[in-house]
């Protein structure tokens, strides 16, 4: 038995229970991992209300990072003892869970475990969305909403790192500041501004509209990020943390300049093991090196999980959440 977070039905974080599950051996191809931290992300958040419906109870989250204790049949990459993470298998928020070794990774030395974990989900989301949904050169201007967050962060500073610009958006002054001091040239207060403002005022301080807008936001910003793009410039809502955007009539893309939107997904992006494993030791690897930075926002135990997801569905963190079991 081992105590998990599990999602007795859909709904609001009261189904949150934290109980004693039976985990069974590494089945073939699976190793069993100690897990040293869970991530905290809007996946599970959906899949709870149901918006990704799933059948119910289920242990949640499926990011983590931790020390392998078992391994299965057909494993050859991992043995006992290793240090892994992973993004992506179910059932994550666990003391003790099963894990696919073709979606595990090792992770690289002088490295911390929660590190890891914190850098799966979001650390390969970035890089996705730099390097492959639009690759991002110098020279390039890049609209980034939400830039304290887990992703945001991430974003700026792979962005930058290339010499292209980054407008930073975020809601509160302290928020703006690790934008900056992360690299972001331009930053912008999206509680006082919305709709055409926020958009004419990063159209201002780019000095004109923006290469790609990167929208992990959704509803609260979308308009405005369609709204500063340049002709044939990208729209990329890639979350919706203020809650999911309306079906859009596509003659607003011609209006606007032949626009292009995508709606991209991590598990598109990690369609064989080598994508997974060029993303992940990209970005563990720089963390590693001190290349990249990645701010953990708060722990909190599994007794405490609704409270770590009252705080990340209120935008009210910065940085990356996590679940020690």
């Amino acid at each position: 038995m081992t105590r998990a977070l599990v999602v007795t039905k859909p709904g609001d974080r009261s189904v949150l229970e934290v109980q004693d599950v039976e985990v069974q051996p590494p089945g073939s191809g699976e190793v069993q991992v100690r897990v040293a931290a869970v991530g905290v992300n809007f996946i599970d958040v959906y899949k709870r209300q149901g918006v990704y419906p799933l059948p119910t109870p289920f242990v949640a989250g499926e990011e983590g990072a931790g020390v392998i204790e078992a391994v299965g049949p057909d494993v050859d990459d991992f043995s006992v003892g290793d240090s892994v993470s992973w993004a992506g298998p179910p059932s994550s928020a666990a003391e003790l869970a099963n894990v696919p070794a073709a979606q595990a990774v090792p992770v690289p030395d002088g490295l911390a475990l929660d590190v890891a974990a914190a850098a799966m989900l979001q650390g390969m989301t970035a890089h996705y969305l730099v390097n492959s949904t639009w690759r991002i050169e110098s020279g390039q201007i890049a609209l980034v909403h939400a830039a304290a967050g887990g992703v945001g962060q991430l974003l700026v500073q792979l962005i930058t790192g290339t010499g292209a610009t980054v407008v930073a958006t975020a809601g509160s002054d302290e928020k703006l500041q690790i934008a900056r001091d992360l690299g972001a040239q331009h930053t912008i207060n999206y509680r006082e501004l919305s709709g055409d403002a926020l958009a004419e005022e990063v159209r201002r301080v780019a000095g004109r509209g923006v290469d790609v807008a990167y929208d992990g936001v959704g509803r609260a910003t979308f308009d405005a990020s369609l709204k500063s793009l340049r002709p044939r410039g990208l729209g990329v809502l890639f979350g919706g943390a203020s809650g999911q955007v309306d079906p859009l009539d596509l003659q607003v893309l011609n209006k606007l300049g032949s626009l292009f939107v995508t709606r991209p997904t991590l598990a598109s992006y990690l369609l064989d093991r080598e994508e997974l494993l060029w993303r992940s030791e990209d970005i563990l690897g720089q963390l590693a090196a001190g290349r990249l930075r990645l701010q953990v926002g708060a722990r909190y135990s599994l007794d405490e999980a609704a409270a770590a997801y009252e705080a990340l569905e209120g935008r009210q963190t910065t940085g990356k959440l996590l679940l020690i079991p």
